[in-house]
């Protein structure tokens, strides 16, 4: 065994908040009651706390669901535990209005403030990947730098400022970890050199194992470590068929057309990382395992989500070995989801979440 596999190693698992109209009975049909609003999304949270979980990802969209930030702003003093992870989307926000809007929801929380740093178009605009990582890179950074009390001198490609620190502070007097994610070279670059978190989409195990490599050596290149989490969909029921069936069954009433448009809804429909997710569920038709790519990971979720696009499917032990696996490979963080959120929620924390080690993850002095 290696020095980091489960045997030693503890790990952050999350679960999500369909912020942006992600919930389904069946993909692609729409259900009235499953539509984000504040009861229904809030449920889920307050049900990820009372089922033990580290921390929850609230996603943010421009054109559908809730605002991220509101919402974290009204669940925040309903958790006693649980962490959040507040997805922010580079270019949308003054930059001195998020870190002061960061810094309260951190002391609203206790110091248990997480954020996801999106980078991604704005509606109506389509900037390259060079300029909008860059964008990104300079976003991450000026955020650190008010996050950790310090004064801002910044004359950047986007960002100009020159400000003194701000008096708002977290909690501990640094900025939250920065969780963010991509595939392609420049997203993985400022990745490198300004996130705490690399996180990644469902891909078969080599492929894990390549980006896990990758993304080691570009840290080292800037004198930095990376921890690693895993963005995924689960389905676990008490035996392989169950779970197999209840697969089958969530895409079983789904048109082909209206799968497509909600692929396309997404502003990153066109990202290296959702192409790669294309490719796999192309992978999995070939093979003709009923949309399977590999032992136990399913790509028929992809067919009405752009994104993360695959689900670990099987029996409690069938994921729970999925996850060690990972976790063997230096996987320290997963973000896990289902269709309805809740029920799966409840599922998972019932068949596996008691048999992974796991809490939160600590950065720095905190470990």
């Amino acid at each position: 065994m290696t020095q980091d596999s489960p045997k030693n190693s503890r790990v952050e698992v999350s679960w999500f908040s369909a912020l942006c109209d992600d919930d389904y009975q069946f993909l692609g049909v729409e259900d009235a009651s499953l539509k984000a609003s504040w009861p229904h999304c809030r449920n889920i949270a307050l049900s990820a706390e009372g089922n033990g979980f580290d921390n929850i990802l609230l996603p943010s969209g421009y054109e559908l669901g809730m605002d991220s930030i509101a919402f974290a702003g009204g669940i925040a003093p309903l958790l006693e535990k649980m962490r959040l992870l507040v997805a922010v989307r580079c270019g949308e926000m003054w930059l001195p209005q998020l870190a002061r809007q960061m810094a309260t929801l951190d002391q609203m929380l206790g110091g248990r403030l997480t954020i996801n740093i999106i980078s991604s178009d704005m509606p109506g605009q389509a900037l390259a990947s060079e300029p909008r990582y860059q964008r990104t890179l300079e976003t991450m950074q000026a955020l650190r730098a008010m996050l950790n009390g310090e004064a801002v001198r910044m004359d950047g490609q986007f960002i100009q400022l020159d400000l003194e620190p701000p008096r708002m502070r977290t909690v501990s007097g640094k900025a939250p970890p920065f969780y963010f994610g991509g595939m392609s070279p420049q997203a993985r670059d400022t990745a490198a050199q300004a996130a705490d978190v690399f996180l990644m989409w469902p891909d078969t195990k080599q492929a894990v194992a390549d980006i896990l490599a990758d993304m080691k050596n570009r840290a080292a290149s800037y004198n930095r470590q990376l921890k690693f989490g895993y963005r995924a969909h689960v389905i676990v029921r008490e035996t392989e068929a169950e779970a197999r069936a209840a697969a089958d069954l969530l895409v079983s009433r789904l048109d082909d057309k209206i799968g497509e448009d909600i692929r396309n809804r997404s502003l990153d429909s066109q990202s290296i990382g959702v192409r790669r997710q294309a490719e796999l569920r192309d992978r999995a038709a070939a093979q003709g395992d009923g949309d399977f790519v590999e032992e136990n990971l399913w790509t028929g979720v992809g067919r009405a989500r752009s994104g993360c696009g695959a689900a670990i499917v099987g029996d409690p032990e069938q994921v729970l070995a999925k996850l060690n696996m990972y976790r063997d490979m230096g996987i320290e963080a997963f973000i896990l989801s289902g269709y309805p959120h809740q029920q799966e929620c409840d599922l998972f924390a019932k068949y596996v979440l008691p048999k992974l080690p796991h809490g939160p993850l600590t950065f720095g002095e905190e470990g």
